[in-house]
């Protein structure tokens, strides 16, 4: 994208499991990007307090100023002048979007059942176990996500493009990703 450098070139979203991660490793070696990961920011604070993801979205719902903080850190970063070229997070389109950064603005749509089979496989939990975390983890950060910024992530006002993953692979999704960018430079 020309004119966008130290500015984000894209910001990918998606629920758990819907393979936004992967997309984002692909982009970053095809391209020598740099990535800045939102779920690695809440995943490192819930590890510092040694606590569960799900309880330190608990706990973030109930202490509310722990889940601004985030995001506030995650659009200040954003922002930045030394800013990632990609930043992944369910409310990266979102903060993308209100704060009026020209960028692409991708949400990864996969169906519940795909989403739990790649969790399963990728976290070693059985499909009965990986469809009910992604459905407790989703209740909860979605009622978060409403109650501190009237947001659901997965409404398409914020997304420049809604791609639906469900049967992709990765290098499908990416060479989709990469057509996308290229029709805009």
């Amino acid at each position: 994208m020309n004119g966008c450098d130290g500015l984000v070139k894209l910001t990918v979203s998606g629920h758990p499991g819907s393979g936004t991660s992967t997309l984002v490793h692909g982009l970053m070696e095809r391209n020598g990007w740099t990535s800045l990961n939102g779920g690695d920011v809440f995943r490192e604070e819930a590890k510092r307090r040694g606590m569960s993801l799900g309880d330190f979205g608990e706990l973030c719902k109930n202490e509310l100023d722990v889940d601004r903080s985030l995001d506030d850190l995650l659009k200040q970063r954003m922002q930045g002048p030394d800013g990632a070229d990609i930043v992944e997070s369910r409310l990266a389109g979102w903060w993308a979007y209100r704060l009026g950064l020209p960028c692409l603005r991708v949400w990864l749509h996969v169906s519940d059942e795909e989403r739990a089979r790649r969790v399963a496989h990728r976290e070693g939990l059985s499909m009965e176990d990986a469809l009910q975390a992604n459905s407790q983890r989703s209740a909860v950060d979605g009622e978060r996500f409403r109650m501190l910024y009237d947001i659901v992530p997965e409404e398409p006002e914020p997304y420049t493009h809604v791609i639906d993953a469900t049967s992709l692979n990765a290098s499908q999704i990416l060479e989709h990703v990469v057509a996308l960018l290229e029709a805009i430079e």
